[in-house]
């Protein structure tokens, strides 16, 4: 059998394919009933509605017969796609140099008559056939051909449809999942900020107490805390109703940032102890992804490592790596840490430990779910390794 030139846009063609998510799919009435009334329009027992990937020719629909598939390079559908003709019709197979010494023609299947109708989709590819074939000689009217195509094109038309049902169905279940990210968000922000206002309220009482001593030098520095701690909330504020007014920016909108840059501004937003260090890493980093998606991540995952460390020496350490696919990032802590029976549950939504931090108050249980939801939806993974006394390392992943 001779070999078939293909097409130059096969590549882009299977793709088109594959965009429709059909293959391999269950048997559906719909077609199955088009399959069956090109068989009765045309006289000809076998009817197929098949699609064709890099090697193998899938059936959708298959009346009279049991296969569901067939080799590539022994379909006479390959042909069919690869023709520039409306219908393709092979009346006499062993008379034709591409089908004479194809095992289905020559085999038990025996194979005397094929026409297939290309099934063109709206951007001109070729997806498949809808296609008749019998093992005896036709002859198909002029009517029988023009139904055969009028039948093509309605498979087509299901064809697409099912794409946008299933298009539809993705948006509607992306729109879900970024309206449950966007509230679990705004429930932890709104936890977060309650950081800086710590801090505003605890330098502006200081700051009282000493004006009222008269002309502290330390006064200063208590304003230049208040002022950059005040900035930083309402920069937060401003972002986050920015976001409240088009929730899909949250993770849509990617930018480049340096890493130690931002991780110094969420730093500045939390109430660092004295006794407590936080390393970053040595080296100059620049990320591009969603800047208040992962803010929040850092913001929650800092703050933890600093509630729950009853260490005389604290110490908090951020590592960063990456690779061709992902940034990965560890926050590693010297705490209290956490027993292996909770690694999982801890990302549950609204679970908590039941413990007190350094300052004597219990978790809400929202904070981590909420960096598992959006490490998730920025396509990534987290995990933790801890051991009680041990501290604990929170791991996460991140698609570039």
């Amino acid at each position: 059998m001779p070999q078939l030139n293909l097409s130059s846009y096969e590549e882009d063609r299977v793709a088109a394919l594959r965009s429709y998510q059909i293959l391999d799919t269950d048997e559906e009435k719909d077609f199955d009933a088009l399959a069956a009334l090109a068989s009765a329009i045309c006289q000809i027992p076998i009817a197929l509605i098949t699609f064709i990937d890099e090697k193998r020719q899938w059936f959708k629909a298959h009346h009279g017969t049991e296969f569901t598939e067939n080799v590539r390079d022994l379909s006479f559908c390959t042909h069919a796609i690869a023709s520039s003709d409306e219908i393709t019709i092979v009346a006499a197979p062993l008379s034709d140099d591409r089908f004479a010494n194809n095992p289905l023609v020559t085999g038990p299947a025996k194979i005397a008559f094929y026409a297939g109708v290309p099934l063109i989709n709206e951007d001109g590819f070729a997806l498949g056939t809808l296609c008749v074939l019998d093992d005896q000689p036709h002859q198909l009217s002029e009517s029988q051909t023009e139904a055969l195509k009028t039948l093509a094109k309605q498979v087509v038309d299901k064809v697409e449809l099912r794409r946008k049902v299933l298009s539809l169905q993705q948006a509607n279940q992306e729109l879900l999942n970024s309206n449950i990210v966007i509230q679990k968000f705004a429930a932890m922000a709104a936890h977060d900020i309650k950081n800086p206002l710590s801090s505003i309220l605890l330098t502006s009482q200081a700051l009282r107490i000493r004006h009222e001593k008269m002309q502290d030098e330390g006064c200063l520095r208590l304003v230049d805390l208040n002022i950059t701690s005040t900035k930083n909330l309402l920069n937060m504020v401003e972002e986050m109703l920015e976001y409240s007014k088009t929730p899909d920016l949250l993770l849509a909108r990617k930018q480049e940032f340096e890493l130690n840059a931002l991780l110094q501004k969420v730093i500045a937003l939390l109430t660092v102890p004295d006794n407590i260090e936080i390393i970053l890493p040595s080296e100059r980093h620049v990320l591009k992804l969603s800047v208040i998606a992962f803010e929040q991540i850092m913001l929650n995952l800092l703050s933890n490592a600093i509630r729950y460390n009853n260490k005389t020496k604290g110490l908090i350490r951020i590592i960063f790596r990456e690779d061709n696919e992902y940034y990965h990032m560890e926050v590693a802590d010297n705490g209290i840490g956490i027993a292996e029976q909770y690694h999982e549950k801890i990302f549950g939504n609204n679970f908590t430990l039941k413990i007190t931090d350094r300052y004597n108050a219990k978790g809400t249980g929202i904070g981590l779910g909420t960096v598992r939801d959006l490490v998730n939806a920025l396509k990534g993974h987290i995990h933790v390794q801890s051991a009680p006394g041990e501290g604990a390392a929170f791991i996460f992943s991140i698609q570039k």
